[in-house]
């Protein structure tokens, strides 16, 4: 095969290796979490009291493995965040090393009816590429709001980086973003290859950027209009001061 145009990392996160968390290690995974979510600096807001936690499949990238989660509140309030730690280095052991973070948001696919995927997205570290260029390694977690869908792939500019098949109706990717003017973007697909659904993370970015730039195009606008205005005014005195010089000559020719 001939060589690619663009190298980036593909497929770099293991896939899952096992199944969505229960009994013991539920419970321990659950104590990091909520210990997090507890200490979030909500600004005022009262989040409510934390709901039943949703897990989801669980991915390992660069010796750690992520197990990520989300959680309504009784206020309406999504919480998110991810348990990493390094996994048993041989049978029989312990995971160790047990960290966990943790947000909340008040966008929730309840609020949002026009969704067709609910994706949560974290980054976790960086990878850097031709000429020092950095993407932003991300962890990638949701559910599909659409029926018949069997796999969830992450593109980066056109080429599939990860992908992974739904388990329990949820997903989990790790995958570059933000790399070389790329972003990724997150697809839904049927057992068929029909694309069902694509979400951008960056789809609210770019509705705030585009109404920034129709606020400055209008205010480009106004000062035109204002520069036209002045134009106008300095053309009438001009052509004021021009008339009251022919007058002047005028007389000045009728006194002779």
């Amino acid at each position: 095969m001939p060589p690619v145009e663009r190298i980036v990392p593909s497929f770099a996160a293991e896939p899952p290796q096992e199944g969505l968390p229960y009994g013991r290690w539920e419970e321990r995974l659950e104590q990091e979490l909520r210990a997090i979510w507890s200490a979030l600096d909500t600004d005022g807001e009262d989040l409510g009291e934390v709901g039943k936690i949703v897990w989801y499949p669980d991915r390992s990238w660069h010796g750690r493995r992520y197990v990520p989660a989300t959680a309504i509140t009784s206020a309406g309030y999504e919480l998110y965040g991810y348990v990493r730690f390094v996994a048993d280095a041989g049978e029989g052991s312990e995971p160790v090393e047990l960290s966990a973070s943790g947000d909340f948001t008040e966008e929730t696919a309840e609020r949002n009816p026009d969704w067709k995927l609910d994706v949560c997205d974290e980054v976790i570290g960086s990878w850097r590429g031709v000429g020092g260029a950095l993407a932003a390694m991300t962890l990638v977690w949701g559910r599909p709001l659409v029926g018949a869908g069997r796999v969830v792939t992450a593109e980066l500019g056109k080429v599939t980086v990860d992908q992974c098949e739904l388990i329990e109706q949820r997903f989990t990717l790790i995958a570059p973003d933000d790399y070389r003017y790329d972003l990724l973007e997150i697809k839904l697909w049927s057992a068929r290859g029909q694309e069902l659904a694509c979400e951008s993370l960056y789809e609210g970015d770019e509705d705030a950027a585009e109404a920034q730039q129709d606020t400055n195009l209008g205010q480009q606008d106004t000062n035109l209009g204002e520069q036209d205005t002045d134009l106008g005014e300095q053309t009438g005195a001009l052509e004021s001061v021009e008339e009251t010089g022919d007058q002047g000559d005028n007389q000045d020719e009728e006194e002779r």
